[in-house]
């Protein structure tokens, strides 16, 4: 049987698939609907230094192959988040880590100083979100490498930098949060995009733009795999974009992936980790792979 277990950076992770950010959750309150066995980690829902209370309704939308979501990152902040979540992760049967999320860079410190006194395992910081002058860090180099540098400073734990697919060229923020001391990469997060109902002529979502997720962006999210794992052959990326299905996982590895992340497929199928992970392991034993690792980068030219 095909060996599952994968390094990330200082992290030895038991699979390659993660539960991406958003989609589950605290994960804990999620333990009688998802399979947590065939994860190697779960990533929960992303926290601000104080609450945010997120975009009116309509928030979440089909469009295309994919979905639209202008959620806006709602959440209770993180004190609040301490109080109802900063024990029970450690509880979970899956390791989590917390996600981070501000419009500053010193907001960005503070949750992580805050999440790096509970037991979350890793902290992922979501560089999508619009700085205070309005472009996204993500977008940004210098200002990424700054928000990676200050949640550094705080914590000893592994850290992940999220990125933006509307980021270019991608390589650049990557390199540049390798430099500010990003234990690995996350590549990538939602697209942002936009979509209108003809009769009523009103946008599909109250912000008008959003995340575009879904089976539509995974060539983007392999392409950007491709190109930061270029920029970066010594930083291991998860993968992340439009994954449902074990040949999407090998898609993903064989781009330069170390692991993948499955997020939006979540919304519609929470056990989808299982089948996965019994089609993959098929997959394994057809072509007599032995390690995952076997398959990162593996890509054959033509």
């Amino acid at each position: 049987m095909m060996d599952l277990s994968v390094e990330l950076g200082p992290v030895r992770l038991r699979s390659p698939l993660i539960a991406a950010s958003g989609t589950v959750g605290s994960v804990v309150d999620l333990d009688e609907t998802v399979d947590w066995s065939v994860y190697g980690a779960a990533v929960a829902k992303s926290v601000s230094p104080d609450p945010w209370h997120g975009r009116p309704p309509p928030r979440m939308a089909p469009a295309g192959g994919g979905m639209l979501n202008g959620i806006g990152i709602q959440n209770p902040g993180i004190e609040v988040w301490l109080d109802e979540y900063g024990e029970a992760v450690g509880e979970a049967p899956v390791p989590v880590w917390g996600s981070v999320v501000a419009h500053d860079i010193d907001g960005f410190a503070t949750v992580a100083a805050a999440m790096t006194r509970t037991r979350v395992q890793a902290i992922e910081i979501n560089l999508s979100c619009p700085n205070l002058d309005g472009m996204p860090f993500a977008l940004d180099p210098k200002a990424s490498r700054e928000v990676v540098g200050a949640v550094r400073t705080v914590t000893d734990l592994p850290i992940g930098a999220k990125l933006s697919p509307d980021a270019h060229p991608i390589g650049a923020v990557a390199e540049a949060v390798a430099d500010g001391g990003a234990d690995w990469l996350v590549v990538a997060n939602t697209a942002r995009g936009a979509g209108f109902d003809p009769e009523s002529r009103r946008p599909l979502l109250s912000g008008v733009i959003g995340g575009y997720s879904g089976d539509a962006v995974r060539p983007l999210g392999l392409r950007c795999v491709i190109e930061t794992a270029q920029a970066v052959p010594d930083l291991p990326v998860i993968g992340c974009g439009g994954v449902s299905s074990a040949a999407h996982v090998v898609e993903y590895l064989l781009a330069g992936a170390s692991a993948v992340a499955i997020g939006t497929a979540h919304l519609a199928q929470p056990r989808i980790g299982r089948k996965i992970t019994r089609d993959f392991l098929r997959y394994g034993k057809r072509h007599g792979v032995g390690a995952v690792s076997e398959l990162r980068g593996a890509m054959v030219p033509w």
